[in-house]
């Protein structure tokens, strides 16, 4: 089969990862595409993922990712003619979706977030599969058209898939030049282009003020973040993307305003308080009902300190079910 994979943000290359090399290994071609926004590209590369880079992030208002959508989806479906690909995938791409289905290609799309309307009433209605967490109840992606014929639902989070070979590298701690010896937060910053969390919030400067003159790294999602965040003193701000997973395992406590990496906290055990303004989605729901991810609520709930269960390993779940999922007719 040829499998054709579109990387649009970050956590997309973590998902896929795996994923492609166990296609790969049950004998799948795979070609994948990224988009050049946050560290995708730059992901890509420290993975070794080869991709060919079509299109950029347009913009965080409305009517400049419809355009970015347009032009991209069509880019997309340029490169893609002609290539006899039998699926395209995706997590949460539309316009791998809308590409596939100008070419009449089947498509596969999964996400873990239900709140994103706009994104999943495009992706839901165009794939052949909708692949979730099973927390996620149906009833609530019935109005973006996830039939029950489309719906698979999968155990756990997707970060317990992915980490499923995860090895933590202390290495990691020396690039940054940290001491092991002293608390370690890792701090990351809101999805301020995304549609579901346009909210202004005075939390997320307070946490930095906190945090300011501790051992505290920001891990920031464009370069307008990064320069903010490189202007402030008293915080490491890394000029790359970095092993973000392993600096999670040693660190001491994570403070995050988006989801992927508040869930790959919770997969690896270290303490994690989310500052998502936005609606909480079912697993984040769940996982904060579970007390395994805490909602902060003022800055002075922070308090930063060694703790003493270090390096644990996350509960592994096999990525193929997740492949069988999305190739599955």
């Amino acid at each position: 089969m040829r499998i054709w994979i579109d990387l649009t943000n970050s956590p997309h290359v973590l998902v896929m990862r795996p994923l492609i090399e166990r296609m790969r290994a049950d004998g799948h071609e795979v070609e994948v595409t990224a988009r050049d926004f946050a560290q995708t590209l730059e992901l890509c590369d420290r993975f070794g993922i080869e991709r060919t880079a079509i299109g950029r992030h347009r913009g965080g208002r409305p009517a400049d990712k419809a355009i970015g959508l347009a032009g991209r989806s069509l880019a997309l479906a340029r490169w893609a003619r002609g290539r006899r690909f039998d699926v395209a995938v995706g997590h949460g791409s539309n316009d791998v979706t809308v590409a596939a289905a100008l070419l009449r290609v089947p498509s596969a799309t999964a996400f873990d977030y239900e709140w994103a309307k706009v994104q999943h009433t495009v992706n839901c209605r165009l794939a052949r599969a909708v692949v979730v967490p099973e927390a996620i109840p149906p009833e609530r992606l019935v109005p973006y058209g996830a039939s029950a014929r489309k719906l698979r639902r999968y155990a756990g989070l997707k970060e317990e898939y992915y980490l499923a070979d995860f090895e933590p590298d202390p290495a990691v701690l020396e690039e940054l030049g940290l001491d092991p010896s002293e608390p370690l937060a890792v701090v990351r910053t809101p999805p301020e282009l995304s549609l579901y969390h346009r909210f202004e919030s005075p939390l997320f400067a307070g946490v930095l003020d906190r945090l300011r003159g501790t051992q505290t790294v920001v891990l920031p999602r464009t370069l307008a973040q990064r320069a903010e965040l490189a202007a402030r003193d008293g915080l490491i701000v890394p000029e790359h993307a970095i092993d973000a997973q392993s600096l999670i395992t040693y660190a001491d406590l994570v403070v995050s305003a988006g989801g992927t990496m508040n869930r790959e906290a919770v997969a690896l055990g270290t303490p994690v308080f989310t500052t998502f303004a936005g609606r909480l989605g079912a697993v984040d729901e769940r996982l904060v009902a579970e007390g395994r991810l805490r909602r902060l609520e003022a800055p002075e709930q922070i308090v930063l300190e060694r703790r003493a269960d270090q390096k644990q390993t996350p509960r592994r779940r096999d990525p193929a079910l997740l492949v069988n999922m999305l190739l599955s007719p």
